[in-house]
């Protein structure tokens, strides 16, 4: 597949701008859609990877992942289809740099703007989870950041619902930099390997410095499992200690050791962010108390505290015996001094934390269990969530589920929960609309799993001849390719017969011009050839043609017409006075047929050699015409009675006892 170039026309809809970039799978262009006026982000999936069944759903899952996640900080797909032998998802387009280049360009952010953007990724991510998706690549190349700050997620291309592990070959899948520990060794995957992502990527904001790093992927997935990372403090002093506290939290190893959800760690990113804007130099202590607190409330209790006593552990290792430093240079005895006021600092926080943490179980409000409603009408389902002394919020969702009908609830059924806190409930809105897809060029069984994929089906197929397409093969659907129809409708498959037969019109005889218009305005192309006429009155016109008049033949097929043209004329040679065989021979060497009569000479000299000639030499004649040349022959006189008869091409003597009958041209 050549890449495609500007004004190229992707599945007859959108027309090519320019290009924006390139992924491991797929290239990205800028687009604009013919039908809804608007521009697009066209990814195209490589055409090494189309061919590859296990790629293809892998970019089929990419479209059917983020079409269900309709979410301001999560970018749009508008439709898929196919193209030049390979695969298309056109998505919202937003003008603005991918995160990576920011972080390129700008790093270390400011802790406020790093903070913003990551609780906007969190936010997607909070939204992806709530529907049994874990994006399982989350990296700032996958965020796109505007002008104006705001940040979408994009490429759910190794997304899946539910806790998935690994691929069917065993790969793991996801970016190394940017993997969870146990997505590293192969495990399981859940939304806290999501967030552990999301802890690397605000790591790299705030230092411009990944926490890991390595020559291969493989040594970076260790390092992932058994180091600390280092504490980003360390490589830029400006970032507060409770936002330090917050990302060495993501980053424990152990899964169960992070936030409990992206919930919780936004509540806790926000408090940073009040505690950042509020406190001043020399407060940061009881900044970091406050954030403790908020994310004992918020159900993280200690768990903050990990992230230190990691790497710590590690650090252990650098002493001897007696716990004191082996190590006598300068920066690492600061470096020792630091851990030890960190050590006080962390000591006052684990107690307000305590305090906090004490407090709130103490006035918690009752738990109840959470009624199940999934399968029941939406008013039905909110009458008894209240019941149960909940409050209700609803979203609307694509379901293949009738409208009104409950398809999950947050928190599960059966759980338990506060009394008056929230229960989400996603309501399905029916299964919508989907694009019918690109079918041409399929086979009527290849065109019904492509259907069946997009959530459609055949409903009809209807035969018609064609002269693009082979027999067997689909020509066009109705509704036709990128039309909007709703999910579950049936399309009907236009499939080609083949190309329909016509009658060839006889052209004999015919100029070239008109028998060149003739078979033209019958649908046939013409192939004309040239040919010497064998009469004058043959010239300039038709004289022979394939198919032959009157046969049938495919519309669009080749006719080939042989038009005469002039004999082609030559010089007789003069082979008179030469032997007859010489003479026969110059004269075939020419182009000419020979004819040879007799003629009885008395000139001895003249036996056997050319008398006369027909045309005479020096003329001009057709080639493959016959010259007629004349050959003496000497009388013979003998005592017996003969009879001699002389013919154009031999002499036959026979013998006789009575009469003698000579018939002769007289010699010379």
């Amino acid at each position: 597949m050549a890449e495609p170039v500007p004004n190229t026309m992707v599945d007859g809809r959108y027309r090519v701008v320019s290009r924006l970039g390139s992924g491991g799978m797929a290239d990205v262009f800028l687009a604009e859609d013919q039908q809804l006026g608007r521009k697009v982000a066209l990814k195209l999936l490589h055409h090494r990877f189309a061919q590859d069944p296990d790629f293809v759903e892998r970019f089929r899952r990419e479209a059917q992942a983020a079409a269900g996640l309709q979410h301001p900080n999560v970018v749009s797909v508008y439709d898929r289809g196919t193209f030049d032998d390979t695969y298309y998802i056109a998505m919202e387009y937003l003008p603005g740099r991918s995160l990576k280049q920011l972080i390129r360009d700008e790093a270390p952010l400011d802790p406020l703007r790093a903070i913003d953007i990551t609780i906007q990724i969190l936010k997607a991510a909070r939204f992806a989870h709530r529907r049994g998706v874990i994006h399982r690549d989350l990296k700032p190349h996958n965020v796109i950041v505007d002008d104006s700050g705001h940040a979408k997620v994009t490429d759910f291309g190794i997304a899946r619902a539910g806790a998935s592990d690994m691929t069917e070959t065993g790969s793991i899948m996801g970016t190394a930099q940017y993997l969870s520990p146990e997505q590293a060794q192969g495990r399981p995957v859940n939304a806290a390997s999501d967030l552990y992502s999301v802890g690397v990527v605000l790591y790299e904001m705030l230092t411009g410095r990944l926490p890991f790093d390595a020559d291969s992927a493989v040594s970076i997935a260790l390092k992932h499992v058994s180091e600390a990372p280092l504490p980003p403090s360390q490589i830029n002093p400006n970032i507060p200690p409770e936002l330090e506290q917050t990302v060495l939290w993501v980053l424990n190893k152990n899964a169960s050791d992070r936030p409990a959800d992206a919930d919780q760690l936004i509540t806790v990113l926000e408090h940073c962010r009040e505690a950042i804007t509020s406190a001043g130099a020399g407060q940061h202590t009881a900044s970091m108390a406050a954030v403790a607190a908020a994310g004992a409330a918020a159900g993280a209790g200690a768990a903050i505290a990990p992230g230190l006593a990691a790497y710590q552990e590690t650090q252990a290792q650098a002493t001897n015996g007696s716990g004191e430093m082996s190590a006598v240079h300068p920066i690492e005895e600061r470096e020792r001094r630091s851990w030890v006021l960190w050590g006080w600092v962390l000591l006052v926080v684990l107690l307000i934390a305590g305090a906090a943490a004490a407090a709130y179980f103490l006035t918690r409000p009752k738990q109840v269990l959470v009624p199940k409603v999934i399968g029941e009408q939406v008013d039905a389902a909110r009458a008894t969530i209240e019941q149960s002394k909940f409050q209700v919020s609803t979203v609307t969702v694509l379901n293949r589920k009738p409208p009104g009908i409950v398809v999950s609830e947050s928190p599960a059924a059966g759980t338990k929960a506060d009394k008056g806190s929230t229960v989400t409930l996603s309501v399905s809105s029916g299964p919508g609309n989907v694009s019918v897809p690109t079918v041409q060029g399929l086979t009527v069984s290849q065109a019904g799993k492509v259907l069946k994929r997009a959530g459609l089906k055949v409903s009809n197929v209807v035969q018609q001849s064609s002269g693009r397409f082979a027999a067997g093969q689909v020509t066009g659907t109705n509704p036709g390719t990128a039309r909007s129809v709703p999910h579950g409708a049936g399309v009907t498959l236009f499939v080609s017969s083949g190309q329909p037969q016509k009658k060839v019109p006889n052209v004999l005889g015919e100029s070239q011009t008109q028998a060149t218009e003739d078979l033209t305005r019958a649908g046939f192309n013409v192939r004309p050839n040239n040919q010497p006429a064998s009469s004058q009155s043959d010239v300039g016109n038709v004289i022979s043609q394939s198919p032959s008049g009157n046969t049938t033949a495919p519309t669009g097929s080749q006719v080939t017409i042989t038009v005469g043209t002039p004999p082609a004329t030559t010089t007789v040679p003069t082979v008179i006075g030469d032997p007859s065989g010489g003479a026969e021979s110059a004269l075939r060497a020419a182009g000419f047929k020979v004819s040879q009569i007799i003629r009885v000479v008395t000139n001895p000299d003249k036996n056997g050699t050319v008398v006369a000639q027909s045309p005479g030499g020096n003329s001009t004649a057709k080639k493959g015409s016959t010259v007629t040349i004349t050959v003496g022959q000497l009388e013979h006189t003998s005592s017996s009675s003969t009879t001699t008869t002389t013919s154009t091409t031999k002499t036959t003597t026979t013998p006789t006892t009575s009469t003698t009958s000579t018939t002769t041209t007289q010699g010379q």
